[in-house]
């Protein structure tokens, strides 16, 4: 059946089927593809996006922007400090405005309902480039990469998640496993699980079930055995800096070293993360914490840098997986 995605906004995973998540996987591959082989059609010619930023990015603001422009689009970047969205003017006349000067709205921040109100008013497009409940662009990337990688069929691959189970990847990873029926687990402590939003994960388990996939919340490390993917985040988002050293203190059993790995069996386990990434002290803020005798590193350097990691394939992959979500909603 033939999959038409123009004029949708892209805001969940948990909005699209299996097979419209396939579609643009599949068209992220291509363009992939067709860029590495110099084969260029700006099937965006003519369009303007704009991106609303209420937090700040290194790879999700790069990927929109070359990915458009790559595709013949012209960008527009505003951040919390030149718009008044919210401030001087209401989410919804911002929207209804944005909407008439611009073909897709991109937008990367904090509540999830602000990305689903720039959809319901503005009239176009819009993307979720990341909310402190989901981030599916990245989600697309992973699953590219894994593809790559990997020679298993998606719904044969078991991912798990080692770290805090409420946070954004975590459950957006959770959505995107129970729509193309992998086996995810989030690995982590009992007392954060017991935090989770269970109303979206009680959704989230019935749409695993729909689809032959097997969603687990542990802290078993038994589950790292037959693992294909072992998948890290940092422990603490932006904004909650001042938790660092509990949430340190909390999730050091489940920093990702050599032994994590080789408790999978698996000689082909990959390493994934969405980065940034605190594997070493080079970084202002390790060296700080360091300093204080707290060890913020999620993973070790040895893993970060190591054979079974794909990382910055994964990052590449992001601007090819936006690109596919562009293209798919507005050419």
């Amino acid at each position: 059946m033939a999959v038409n995605l123009k004029g949708r906004s892209f805001l969940t995973l948990m909005d699209f089927t299996p097979g419209e998540i396939r579609y643009m996987l599949d068209l992220g591959h291509d363009l992939k593809s067709k860029r590495r082989a110099g084969i260029c059609d700006p099937t965006l010619k003519g369009k303007h996006i704009v991106l609303l930023f209420e937090k700040t990015s290194t790879r999700t603001r790069c990927s929109f922007e070359v990915a458009a422009t790559q595709e013949g689009a012209h960008v527009t970047y505003l951040d919390s400090g030149s718009s008044q969205m919210g401030k001087k003017e209401s989410l919804e006349d911002s929207a209804k405005v944005l909407g008439r000067f611009f073909d897709g709205i991109e937008y990367r921040g904090f509540d999830q309902k602000v990305v689903e109100d720039l959809a319901k008013y503005s009239g176009v497009p819009v993307w979720n480039g990341l909310t402190d409940l989901d981030h599916p662009t990245q989600i697309l990337a992973d699953m590219m990469t894994i593809e790559e990688h990997c020679a298993k069929p998606l719904n044969k691959v078991k991912v798990v998640f080692p770290g805090d189970v409420r946070n954004n990847m975590c459950y957006a990873w959770m959505i995107g496993a129970a729509k193309m029926g992998m086996h995810f687990v989030g690995l982590g402590p009992e007392e954060l699980a017991k935090e989770m939003d269970h109303q979206l994960t009680k959704k989230i388990f019935e749409v695993a079930r729909e689809n032959g996939g097997l969603i687990e919340i542990t802290d078993d490390m038994g589950c790292l055995k037959d693992a294909d993917v072992i998948y890290g985040d940092i422990w603490a988002s932006m904004g909650e800096e001042d938790l660092i050293p509990k949430r340190s203190e909390l999730l050091s059993p489940y920093r990702v070293t050599e032994e994590t790995l080789k408790a999978t069996g698996n000689k082909d386990v990959l390493y994934m993360h969405c980065l940034p990434s605190f594997h070493d002290f080079e970084t202002k803020l390790a060296k700080e914490w360091k300093d204080k005798g707290v060890d913020i590193r999620e993973v070790t350097d040895e893993v970060f840098r190591g054979k079974h990691s794909v990382v910055f394939d994964e990052a590449e992959n992001r601007m090819h997986s936006i690109k596919a979500v562009l293209v798919a909603t507005l050419a």
